[in-house]
Order: C-alpha cells, then structure tokens, then sequence
C-alpha cells in the first residue's frame, strides 16, 4: 500500500484555489502525465458524480474514471478511481496560512494484481510526480494573479 501526504502554500485565496483544485477540467494544467479530464455528469460538486481523466504513468497511457466522495466548499475534495490497474483515493484540504492557501494532498494507493508495475517504484514516482504537480500549481496560480494585477493597474 502506497501512503502519501504533502502539503504546499500557495498564495491566493482558498477559494480560487479551491475552485480550481475541484475542477477536473484544469487538471492537464498542473498535473504531469493528465493529457485530459472531464466531467461525466453536469456537476462535480456534489458527492457520488464521476469525472474521468486520460494521460500517461510510467510509459502507459490510462484512462480512469473517478467518483467524488468528499466534497466541503474551500475546505475538502476527495475521489477515488473505479477503473484502471492502480487504484486509488485522493484527498485535498485547504486552509488558510500566511495570507495564502495551504494545499494538503493525501493519496492511498495500491496495485492491481493484474499490474506489473512494481509498488516501491511506483511510490517513489507518485511522491515527485505530487510535488511537481504542486510546484506547477503554485506558479500557475501565483502568475495568473500577478497578471491580473498588472492588467488591473493598467486599466
């Protein structure tokens, strides 16, 4: 079993980031390996609708679906995958710290026994992938602030 938990601040409000974090079809912007991600019923907002995301780990391309199973505005999204040959949950909480947002990430994750990828590796690739992940989040959301700071000022 694969157990992971990291956390980062970015600095914008909870809610913007929030807002972003829960809607999947952002996700081939800050995610590594995510080519694309949509929702599979009109919300995502609510506990028990799915979404379904197609990308790449570890040289394969996979296609899961995903079913939201905790959902707090500004303070929790959580879903687990229902297809595919790793299997996993995902929980993000969001809190306010420093003026900005501290983003928590935690994601149980096991192999399926008809996988040949072997779990040490793949913990280790999931851990970087997450911190890049978050990495590409902060700066994405911190630029798109500055931006429109700067356009602010020149209007």
């Amino acid at each position: 079993m694969i157990d992971l938990n990291i956390n980062m601040v970015v600095d914008m409000p909870v809610n913007q980031v929030f807002d972003f974090i829960s809607t999947p079809e952002n996700d081939f912007q800050w995610q590594y390996g995510t080519l694309a991600s949509s929702r599979l019923s009109e919300h995502t907002n609510i506990i028990g609708t799915f979404f379904r995301s197609v990308g790449h780990m570890m040289g394969r391309r996979t296609q899961s679906t995903f079913e939201v199973i905790e959902y707090e505005q500004n303070k929790v999204y959580g879903f687990k995958s229902l297809s595919g040959d790793l299997h996993f949950c995902t929980s993000y909480s969001f809190e306010i710290a420093n003026g900005g947002t501290k983003v928590n990430i935690s994601t149980q994750a096991h192999v399926g026994k008809s996988s040949q990828m072997d779990e040490h590796i793949l913990e280790k690739k999931m851990k970087k992938q997450l911190m890049e992940n978050l990495k590409l989040l902060k700066s994405l959301l911190e630029e798109q602030t500055v931006s429109m700071d700067k356009s602010q000022l020149g209007s």
